[in-house]
């Protein structure tokens, strides 16, 4: 790490707590959409801390300039809730230090697990834990902060942005259909969405479900768009079985959802999830997600049939 944003590192830690010292800062994977940083300080108390400064990338700043505060405050709202999110500390927002606002979080020690020793009850937790996001009741919450995100949805058909569309996926049909069924009729009350729950943002340690991270992408809407996004991602990282178990799960902990329109969803998310290039696979675990990616169309298609 450069001496200067070490430097800078120093200033915010000791914005957030006074008298404290950084001892050591790591970068951590973030993905594509986040710079992670980990952070040890010792306080003035002598104990010593870890935690995380989560700085958003320019793609999120762009689509919301607020999404570091809110982020931040949705963190809160949850962990109030009792969901097993990063606990908040503090929002850099005066952009004195870093360029971009940036979030003081606590650090879960955990890891994203791909290989689970017992894949049955690693599904379980996460249906659960999607379950639980979902049942949180937001009548009396504040969360008018949060967008829409049917809205982003419905931009994916009605804004090209110049995006070519993987003809050999069959996107270009998806997008018809969809077009040509819309507007779907509401038949669910609105929820808190984690808008990317999959394997990634989970954090597991000793076989249990620890934290779930990177609410960059949240929103109220539909509880479907998790449900079939997460499907899909289930199905690419641990097959067919996985994905139905993890959506009977489901089902069977929100019996008030109706699910009549799971189906437009499935190919919402096979609209989402189809930039195989961008993701850096290794050619044969490419070929192999492609045609899960079919399959889950062609599902998807038959059910609306």
């Amino acid at each position: 790490m450069m001496m200067n944003e070490y430097g800078k590192l120093e200033q915010l830690v000791q914005k957030f707590i006074q008298g404290s010292k950084l001892i050591r800062a790591w970068e951590l994977n973030g993905g594509i959409s986040a710079q992670v940083t980990g952070l040890e300080i010792l306080q003035s108390s002598g104990q010593i801390v870890k935690m995380i400064v989560r700085q958003h990338g320019d793609n999120d700043l762009k689509r919301n300039p607020n999404v570091a505060a809110d982020e931040h405050r949705l963190l809160g709202i949850l962990n109030a809730a009792g969901l097993p999110v990063p606990m908040p500390y503090y929002l850099e927002k005066s952009c004195e230090i870093f360029p971009k606002p940036c979030i003081l979080i606590e650090f879960v020690e955990g890891k994203s697990e791909f290989t689970p020793s017992n894949l049955n009850a690693h599904i379980l937790q996460s249906a659960i834990n999607l379950a639980n996001i979902h049942r949180i009741d937001c009548a009396d919450l504040p969360l008018s902060f949060l967008p829409k995100l049917e809205n982003a949805y419905f931009d994916m058909l009605n804004n090209d942005d110049g995006v070519i569309l993987d003809d050999t996926l069959n996107l270009n049909l998806i997008r018809d259909l969809l077009k040509s069924s819309m507007p779907l009729p509401s038949m669910n009350k609105e929820v808190i969405l984690h808008g990317d729950y999959w394997p990634g943002n989970i954090l597991w340690k000793d076989g249990k479900l620890v934290s779930i991270i990177d609410w960059e992408d949240s929103g109220l809407g539909e509880p479907l768009t998790d449900l079939a996004n997460s499907q899909l991602e289930i199905f690419y990282h641990f097959g067919i079985q996985a994905m139905n178990d993890f959506t009977n799960q489901y089902k069977s902990m929100m019996p008030e959802v109706n699910f009549t329109n799971l189906p437009y969803w499935q190919l919402f998310a096979s609209l989402r999830l189809s930039t195989f290039p961008e993701w850096g696979l290794e050619k044969s675990k490419e070929n192999n997600w492609r045609k899960r990616h079919k399959s889950f169309i062609r599902q998807a298609i038959n059910r609306i049939r």
